[in-house]
């Protein structure tokens, strides 16, 4: 019996759609692809901009940690997020920056993908990654949870009050944001229509 999803079934995500012909199969493909999404999200930290007065860098993580969940799924996304965040706390430097551990005032970033990957995952799996303004939606509700975390993390860290937390932590990297909301726009939908999705 085969486990290889259909492109058109409700509930599916991208990852689903990768054909596996037994369990044991299914398990081993689930896992390289939680290990593939931590790799990913830990290669697209290292494109990292510092922004001036800001103890938070631009990077591609974000992005990245919200294509993992929306692609994967709830379950396997948080998988890959926590097997990035444990192998970075281990001392591996592939957070922003080149950087390792828990100690860096970002480290609430890190936390937030967790929740963003989840969160992510489960609406693409109720289709919010099928269309253009789903998709809108997703990445935007996505990037709110990891400054929902990051931001009063920061504050905490640096001893900063809200508001400057806010100016350091949030408000320069909308634009960039948006820009990466605008591609995952065209790559989700872009993918399922490829796939045969109508």
């Amino acid at each position: 019996m085969s486990l290889a999803a259909s492109p058109a079934r409700p509930g599916a995500v991208l990852a689903d759609l990768l054909p596996a012909s037994s369990r044991a199969r299914a398990r081993v493909r689930d896992l390289v692809l939680v290990v593939s999404g931590a790799a990913l999200t830990g290669l697209a930290a290292q494109i990292s901009v510092p922004v001036p007065g800001s103890p938070v860098p631009v990077t591609g993580q974000t992005f990245a940690a919200l294509l993992v969940g929306t692609a994967l799924g709830a379950r396997r996304g948080l998988l890959s997020l926590v097997l990035y965040t444990l192998v970075g706390m281990a001392g591996v430097p592939w957070f922003a920056e080149g950087s390792s551990g828990a100690s860096a005032p970002s480290f609430g970033y890190v936390l937030g993908m967790l929740l963003a990957a989840t969160l992510t995952g489960a609406l693409a799996r109720r289709g919010g990654d099928r269309s253009v303004p789903r998709t809108a939606g997703t990445m935007v509700l996505g990037s709110a949870v990891i400054y929902a975390v990051g931001v009063p993390y920061l504050a905490l860290a640096t001893g900063m009050g809200l508001s400057e937390a806010v100016a350091a932590g949030l408000t320069p990297f909308l634009l960039g944001d948006a820009l990466k909301a605008a591609l995952a726009m065209g790559l989700l939908p872009g993918a399922w229509k490829l796939l045969g999705e109508r």
